[in-house]
């Protein structure tokens, strides 16, 4: 590949809502998350890609179902990275805060981040590449989602606040690709908490336009969610006041405390 040449990344549908995404130069392709390999296969036999490494967020079967039959169909000498601490289905890798992660073909340099909340052992993959990509690509799988969190199935708000700043300081331009289409969900419920955002109401008309279209809202970038997403927005004045008008409470003295509200009443909503 020249060194110019730009790696796609594209989104491969599963289930009702997922994204597989399939990070490739035209020739070789590296998958996250696929939790069924069907669409895979079917998206690698059509554009003559060689599967070449399986990068694993977290141990959910629609995260994890489809890797073992993958390596069957494949071959079982294609690496896969993936957390520790969990029963992730054919790892070889186990990937760790700060871990290196560098990929031949398709070429691409990882830094891996642990951003547990959604489950204890979850991680992300970042992108911060050199000639052959724009901008900076973060793949986040169920921590961040456009104008959203994961639910909290294992961590606490203390450690999802701190998975969450994890991105907060990463580039603006950072390129988010999650791994569910919750965007128009996740607007109405932020617009509940932020009535008056402006950049979340803009936001509001061109998520619905894409989808209209059928068309993924992803990816976003970090600097949009800093802008529009409730749970990177636990220190703004108005997220606060909302948080204490849903709960009750007049002392909520850090994020932590605004995010463990607004998650609980997401969960409800």
């Amino acid at each position: 590949m020249d060194k110019n040449t730009l790696l796609q990344v594209w989104p491969i549908p599963a289930f009702d809502d997922n994204y597989i995404w399939c990070i490739h130069d035209g020739r070789s392709a590296l998958v996250v998350d696929p939790g069924d390999a069907t669409p895979v296969l079917t998206y690698l036999n059509d554009q003559k890609l060689t599967l070449t490494g399986i990068l694993i967020t977290h141990h959910h079967a629609d995260h994890t179902g489809g890797v073992l039959n993958l390596l069957q169909n494949l071959g079982t000498h294609i690496p896969v990275y993936g957390p520790a601490g969990d029963n992730i289905p054919g790892r070889t890798i186990v990937a760790k805060q700060d871990d290196k992660i560098e990929i031949a073909t398709p070429r691409v340099s990882l830094v891996v981040y642990e951003v547990p909340g959604h489950t204890l052992s979850h991680i992300a993959y970042f992108a911060n590449m050199q000639a052959n990509v724009v901008e900076p690509m973060l793949f986040c799988g169920d921590t961040l989602f456009a104008s959203g969190c994961g639910r909290l199935f294992e961590g606490t708000p203390t450690q999802m606040t701190e998975s969450l700043a994890k991105f907060a300081s990463l580039p603006k331009n950072t390129l988010v690709y999650c791994t569910h289409e919750y965007t128009l969900s996740n607007i109405r419920f932020a617009l509940a908490v932020e009535p008056n955002n402006l950049n979340l109401l803009s936001w509001a008309e061109k998520a619905q336009a894409l989808r209209a279209l059928n068309l993924p809202t992803l990816p976003t970038t970090i600097g949009q969610e800093l802008q529009v997403n409730p749970f990177m927005r636990c220190d703004q004045a108005e997220v606060i006041a909302m948080a204490k008008e849903v709960s009750g409470q007049l002392n909520l003295p850090t994020p932590a405390h605004v995010l463990a509200v607004i998650r609980a009443w997401k969960d409800r909503f």
